[in-house]
């Protein structure tokens, strides 16, 4: 897999494919889009294994000349989509995106290894012990900012160990600090509720109620330094009827909620989201 952004100019795509062309490389699914606004240059060139001569690092050592020749820089990567990829997911105490995502690993719907799962609260570790997987619980003290410093650093390690290409927050009630936002850039995923920047704080959806909202939603993004604002990967709605109670509406969020997280999952582990800035094209 060959994912690719740089300034836009004429002959992009007859270099990306007379270059694989030229190795015997057989494309089975690419993807284009150009930034008018940005004059940016977007691809994803999927190409069959075995119609290389070479393996994954020796595609990338060759790319990197056709990369640098039209100015992409850091801006490209070269993947192995058959290297199972590894997630750890963060978690507190509420559980419907965390049990979503273990069902669908379970089933073999998302291909992933869940190398861990780690919880500032322990009541989730049954169910992910249940499907295997180990489950770690560090407990981020209230009104102790050394005792929360620890916390992370010890997060951070138990992350670290696993070198995952994801990292996500399953409804993780905590917010990362910068360093750890810098540290895994690019790989951090959140959901949350899509009525921000309208109702902030806690018990949105009861705010939500009596402001009278008529759709309910969620977002899946990157996690930047910036709360709740980095680069949108996915986004979806559903309607609310005028009967609807509050726990009828706090239902329907959760639903939204990990439709979305396992969507936007699932293509930034297919290597389907590039960012450029703080927006993404989607493949």
């Amino acid at each position: 897999m060959i994912t690719f952004g740089c300034p836009d100019r004429t002959g992009i795509i007859a270099r990306i494919s007379s270059f694989l062309a030229d190795n015997g490389g057989w494309i089975v699914e690419a993807a284009y889009h150009t930034d008018p606004e940005t004059g940016w240059f977007f691809t994803r060139q999927e190409v069959r294994a075995d119609s290389l001569p070479f393996g994954v690092d020796e595609l990338r050592e060759r790319f990197a000349a056709v990369a640098a020749s039209l100015g992409a820089q850091s801006t490209w990567t070269v993947t192995d989509t058959g290297s199972r990829k590894r997630v750890v997911i963060l978690v507190s105490k509420e559980g419907h995106c965390l049990y979503d995502l273990l069902a669908r690993v379970a089933t073999g719907e998302l291909d992933v290894e869940v190398s861990a799962v780690i919880g500032n609260h322990p009541e989730l570790g049954d169910i992910t012990r249940a499907h295997g997987i180990p489950f770690h619980h560090v407990p981020f003290p209230v009104n102790d900012p050394e005792g929360k410093q620890a916390a992370f650093a010890q997060l951070r390690l138990l992350v670290e160990k696993h070198d995952p290409h994801a990292v996500v927050l399953a409804r993780f009630m905590q917010i990362l600090p910068p360093e750890l936002c810098a540290a895994w850039t690019g790989k951090t995923i959140n959901i949350h509720h899509s009525f921000l920047p309208s109702f902030i704080g806690a018990r949105p959806y009861h705010q939500a109620h009596r402001r009278g909202v008529k759709l309910v939603g969620a977002t899946c993004h990157y996690v930047t330094a910036d709360l709740d604002a980095g680069p949108i990967i996915e986004q979806d709605v559903m309607r609310v009827h005028h009967g609807d109670s509050v726990a009828d509406m706090v239902r329907k969020g959760r639903d939204i909620e990990k439709v979305v997280l396992a969507r936007g999952l699932r293509w930034h582990l297919e290597d389907r989201v590039l960012v450029h800035g703080n927006q993404t094209v989607i493949f």
